[in-house]
């Protein structure tokens, strides 16, 4: 696994080599079950049945619940009408506990997924950290495109913090995050928010998509082969952005700030089988550079979307560990997560 640390300049940029990479032996399983499938890849269907093909392969590589106090559906009010949400209170938080709280995107690339395809994981992050997470299932493409799902991420983190109290949440110790496209709103949303009244405590990036017009090594290596291909990806986008102009705007494509100062801190998470692995890495270092404390790791072996499949892949309960980690390191809370 690949690490750095970055925060203010002047500090040291610390770099470990894990050497030569190999793919993680769960993760090479699940592509050659993918390949021996009968399945279409997603983008040579219609969306609505790419929707249903992610729903149920998400479903079905999901591990067993991980138990929590409370789950609780409800809807708040966004710009394109009704935003849907799920709100998860961990297990051993006293009723009137205000807790710190994760504002979660699923990923997708902006036209998949939804509450239940990562319901896993917002389980798995309340339970290793014992924060309070708010899934939000805001709105995609190509029914709302760009800005739209950037509308409704700030509407919700907004929502959120003024409505905190009635969830038993800290408004002063609110985190966003998410995956693929959920970390790309994520990461826009802490840059949006930054000079506004309501001031993030960290930000959590899962391999996200950071620049919309990359064109790296990694997303030449990776093209074929390894969960997300490059005609996905480009499917995906052209169901998301209005036209080529979308890709240099900031809000589609966050490296492309003109300005990553004063950032929450970060922790970002990248795959070394990934097309995204390199954008995810040179946000990372330009957040560095820009003076936000930054925790880096890759894991190595592993794929694109890894981590929803903790019932086939075991690294990802180990991303929830890390992230539940982090989060508990950030805020000072070091107690033990419950199983």
């Amino acid at each position: 696994m690949a690490v750095f640390q970055g925060a203010c300049r002047g500090r040291r940029v610390i770099a470990v080599d894990a050497g030569e990479t190999k793919l993680d032996p769960q993760a090479r399983a699940l592509i050659e079950r993918a390949a021996r499938s009968a399945a279409p890849p997603l983008s040579s269907v219609g969306v609505e049945e790419a929707r249903r093909l992610y729903r149920e392969s998400r479903l079905a590589l999901a591990p067993p619940p991980v138990a929590v106090q409370e789950t609780r559906d409800f809807s708040m009010a966004g710009p394109g009408g009704a935003i849907g949400a799920r709100y998860y209170r961990p297990l051993g938080a006293s009723s009137g506990e205000a807790l710190p709280a994760v504002v979660y995107f699923h990923g997708g690339g902006w036209t998949c997924g939804d509450l239940d395809t990562h319901d896993s994981v917002c389980r798995g992050i309340a339970a290793q950290s014992r924060f309070a997470v708010v899934a939000i299932d805001y709105r995609m493409g190509p029914e709302h495109r760009f800005p739209a799902a950037v509308e409704d991420a700030l509407a919700a983190v907004r929502w959120m913090a003024a409505n905190a109290g009635s969830f038993g949440i800290d408004p002063a110790q609110l985190v966003v995050a998410g995956e693929s496209a959920g970390g790309n709103l994520a990461a826009v949303a802490a840059i949006a928010l930054r000079d506004s009244a309501l001031r993030l405590a960290m930000q959590v990036l899962v391999y996200p998509v950071t620049d919309q017009a990359a064109d790296t090594d990694s997303l030449g290596r990776f093209a074929q082969g390894y969960s997300l291909t490059r005609e996905l990806l480009r499917w995906y986008q052209g169901n998301y952005l209005r036209g080529e102009p979308d890709r240099a705007d900031w809000r589609a494509s966050p490296l492309r700030a003109k300005d990553h100062s004063r950032l929450p801190p970060a922790y970002i998470i990248t795959a070394g089988f990934d097309p995204l692995l390199d954008e995810g890495k040179a946000y990372a270092e330009r957040l560095a550079q820009a003076g936000v404390p930054v925790t880096y790791e890759c894991f190595e072996g592993q794929i694109h979307g890894f981590l929803p499949m903790g019932g086939a892949i075991a690294a990802a309960h180990h991303a929830h560990y890390r992230i539940g980690q982090m989060l508990r390191m950030r805020f000072g809370t070091f107690s033990v997560a419950r199983p």
